[in-house]
């Protein structure tokens, strides 16, 4: 009779034969290069087991649900997101965004689970959480104002480049083609500003591309958005003249 498969086996080649168990960190790395090769779409615990050759009880014997396996991925993908906190509260800011868009970038499809999806929530980071509510309170934010004041970083964090890294849709080609019919479609007496900038727009700005950042960095793009965050908070400290 063959060996029955215990939770944490793999499927072994023939009858009596398994392989060494499986190990969490095992499952999160095939996980996230399933993610990355595949794409979102071809990620589920089905397919993941038939990656490692295992059945799909396996994985859950090391995580709960497929909710807490992509919190383990993101965990991973954001391991080193933190800047040193002996940087100025400014420049801490400029780099967490910065560590931040390149950790996506080296892994852009799972941009949305972490834009879109509250189970990242899952992957609490109390280094970073700590992080921003120690530079903002040492920027001058308190109390309501600097619970108010995270908010805005984590939302600014994951904002631009959730959209910059936005999932790809299936027909690429015909939004292409679609788009690139815009130039003649516009009528410059109502949108004088678009019909001269849409032949340099098209393909790399927001609404108006078809490829992500993965191909299509928006690095200009991004420094302006840092900076006019940065400074934003800097005008939200500034003294009210009114109140003066």
């Amino acid at each position: 009779m063959a060996k029955k498969t215990t939770s944490g086996q793999r499927r072994g080649k023939g009858a009596g034969q398994s392989t060494p168990e499986l190990s969490k960190a095992q499952i999160v790395d095939s996980a996230l290069r399933l993610i990355d090769e595949k794409g979102l779409q071809s990620f589920s615990v089905r397919n993941l087991a038939k990656t490692l050759e295992c059945y799909p009880t396996a994985i859950y014997w090391y995580t709960p649900s497929r909710y807490f396996l992509i919190a383990e991925i993101i965990t991973v993908v954001l391991a080193d997101v933190v800047p040193d906190l002996s940087l100025g509260w400014q420049d801490w800011l400029r780099a967490l965004f910065r560590r931040y868009r390149e950790a996506i970038s080296k892994h852009p499809n799972v941009a949305p689970l972490i834009g879109v999806n509250l189970v990242s929530n899952a992957a609490v980071d109390l280094d970073l959480i700590e992080g921003a509510l120690a530079k903002l309170h040492e920027a001058g934010f308190r109390d309501e104002a600097l619970i108010n004041a995270y908010n805005a970083v984590i939302g600014g964090m994951v904002g631009f480049t959730t959209q910059e890294f936005a999932m790809l849709p299936p027909d690429v080609e015909e939004l292409e083609a679609n788009l690139k019919d815009v130039p003649q479609r516009i009528d410059s007496s109502q949108h004088p500003h678009l019909a001269q900038l849409a032949p340099r727009m098209l393909g790399s700005a927001f609404i108006l591309r078809w490829q992500n950042g993965a191909a299509q960095p928006m690095d200009g793009a991004f420094a302006t958005y840092v900076e006019a965050f940065v400074t934003g908070l800097e005008a939200a400290l500034a003294p009210n003249p009114s109140q003066v």
